[in-house]
């Protein structure tokens, strides 16, 4: 019970439905699925949680050694499901989280059985021949900003994240969001997900695997959908009408039929 306590998890949905795991990224809590989570939990039992340092997590749980490497929020991914019990869960993972799911599920293959990526990006950075969105400089001077003045970044950042400047209220509310997150916390997650380079790491996914992209996002662009589309053998690459990072927040009804016809179609 003290991992449940510790990682603010809240389970809803059909008892005997397939499990579906839902996981935040940098800066969230598990509000973020808020607009999906009714309507997965229509068919299936839905799983959500906060990770230590985030929302009504267990803040005296958070350490800076575990929380510098995305290990340690895949541990947290694997001890919540490890504590419900968890079985051939489908997890859904949301930016960084996408990657997370990777190592989530590389170590605990029982427990978690299918990956759905939602605007998934495993190296930020461009290098000879990948594209990841950012320049080296890009994201240095990002790390600087947020690290001089996270509220300040937060205010500027978030509404480019979101990516839906004719709906102010949803950066507004991602601003916020950010804006909650203890800037130490926020620091050092920010290093972890924006210098992380996770492609090698998409080399042995074998689980079902489910890539949302969104049709402009300023964070992921086209080209990194279509680089872990193609990185993992059987996957299946869907481009959701919708603008920015967050579609689970500017396109909940697309992206939660997404995630409902693909979660349908694995095997019982």
């Amino acid at each position: 019970m003290s991992i449940l306590r510790r990682n603010n998890v809240r389970v809803t949905g059909r008892a005997s439905g397939r499990t579906v795991v839902l996981v935040h990224g940098f800066g969230c809590d598990q509000n973020m699925w808020r607009l999906v989570e009714p309507v997965l939990a229509e068919n299936f039992r839905v799983v959500l949680f906060d990770y230590v340092g985030a929302g009504r997590s267990d803040l005296s749980a958070w350490r800076e050694a575990r929380y510098s490497s995305l290990d340690g929020y895949a541990r947290d991914v694997v001890e919540v499901c490890e504590a419900l019990d968890l079985r051939d869960a489908v997890l859904v993972g949301h930016s960084v989280s996408a990657m997370v799911g990777v190592l989530a599920r590389a170590a605990a293959p029982e427990r978690i059985g299918s990956l759905v990526m939602v605007c998934p990006s495993p190296c930020y950075i461009d290098e000879d021949g990948y594209r990841g969105g950012f320049s080296a400089q890009d994201i240095d001077e990002l790390l600087e900003s947020l690290e001089s003045n996270y509220l300040g970044w937060s205010a500027a950042m978030a509404p480019v994240i979101m990516g839906n400047p004719d709906r102010p209220e949803l950066g507004e509310e991602l601003t916020n969001s950010f804006c909650a997150t203890d800037p130490e916390i926020a620091r050092v997650f920010a290093r972890t997900t924006f210098l992380s380079d996770s492609r090698k790491d998409l080399r042995g996914v074998t689980a079902p695997t489910l890539i949302l992209e969104c049709a402009q996002d300023a964070i992921a662009p086209p080209e990194v959908g279509a680089y872990v589309h193609s990185a993992i053998p059987g996957s299946r690459l869907v481009t959701l009408d919708a603008t920015g990072h967050c579609p689970q927040l500017s396109a909940p009804e697309a992206t939660a039929s997404a995630i409902s016809a693909f979660v349908s179609d694995l095997t019982p």
